[in-house]
């Protein structure tokens, strides 16, 4: 079966020893398609050109997160801007609010997270959003421009169906994680996986962040990998009471929709 890794930071520094052989595992396992996540303008940037080198297997995102979002001025829009023009280049993200941190103030964050959103609307490319312990700013600014975007994905959502059911009600898909994995902090995930509806769920690793807790045999490295999205594809099939089989069709047949991505 095949599956689209949604969300993977390929252009990790882990990752410089051996990301060839990286994405060579992946594909073995299954998980032929990956969405290469940018989180700065340079990550974005190499995350374009990782993407352009592998037509047709990677694609990436372009954007600020709101622990960079102090940096982001108006010179820096113009170049996400013309990043975003790039074909391979399919979502404006990662964005969003991060109060967990607060490594950017939250008023410069609401700024930048509204400039991308403006710029999404501009592009007509959806959104690869970041939220924590933001809901409330999240939704609302969200809202404002619900009816404008051409789509939105909660990225590594960990929340409990309450808030589920506010990003179900702004048009959001979501994203699932090996956060689903872990017995310990995943408990409102594992509660609010099965009310996704089919054609709104999407999964990713978040690699090389947020290796599956329960891997039998653990592996020898914390790194995660593109390649465990199957084990994360299998738990969320379990907890759904749905074959893997239908998991991996449905979350596949949603991201090539969302992104636009051409079939392998």
């Amino acid at each position: 079966m095949e599956l689209i890794d949604i969300g993977s930071n390929l252009t990790h520094a882990s990752f410089d020893d051996d990301r060839a052989e990286v994405i060579a595992r992946a594909a073995q396992a299954g998980v032929t398609r990956q969405v290469v996540t940018g989180a700065d303008l340079a990550s974005s940037s190499a995350a374009a050109v990782l993407a352009a080198a592998h037509p047709a297997q990677l694609w990436s995102t372009a954007g600020v997160h709101p622990h960079h979002a102090t940096t982001f001025d108006s010179a820096r829009r113009d170049e996400l801007q013309e990043l975003l023009r790039q074909p391979q280049v399919v979502a404006v993200g990662e964005c969003g609010l991060d109060y967990f941190r607060n490594f950017s103030p939250p008023v410069v964050q609401r700024t930048a997270f509204i400039a991308q959103l403006e710029l999404a609307v501009t592009v007509a490319k959806p959104v690869f959003l970041h939220q924590r312990d933001s809901h409330e700013d999240f939704k609302a600014i969200l809202g404002d421009f619900r009816g404008s975007l051409v789509g939105g994905v909660a990225h590594c959502f960990t929340g409990d169906a309450a808030q589920l059911e506010d990003y179900l009600a702004l048009g959001l898909f979501i994203g699932v994680t090996g956060w689903v994995c872990d017995e310990r902090r995943g408990a409102s995930l594992r509660d609010s996986v099965p009310r996704i509806p089919s054609d709104r769920l999407m999964l990713e690793t978040d690699a090389p962040y947020l290796l599956p807790r329960d891997l039998k045999p653990p592996p020898k490295s914390r790194r995660n990998e593109p390649k465990y999205l199957v084990h994360i594809a299998r738990t969320v099939a379990h907890i759904r009471n749905e074959s893997w089989e239908s998991v991996a069709v449905s979350s596949t047949q949603c991201a090539v929709k969302f992104f636009g991505l051409k079939d392998s």
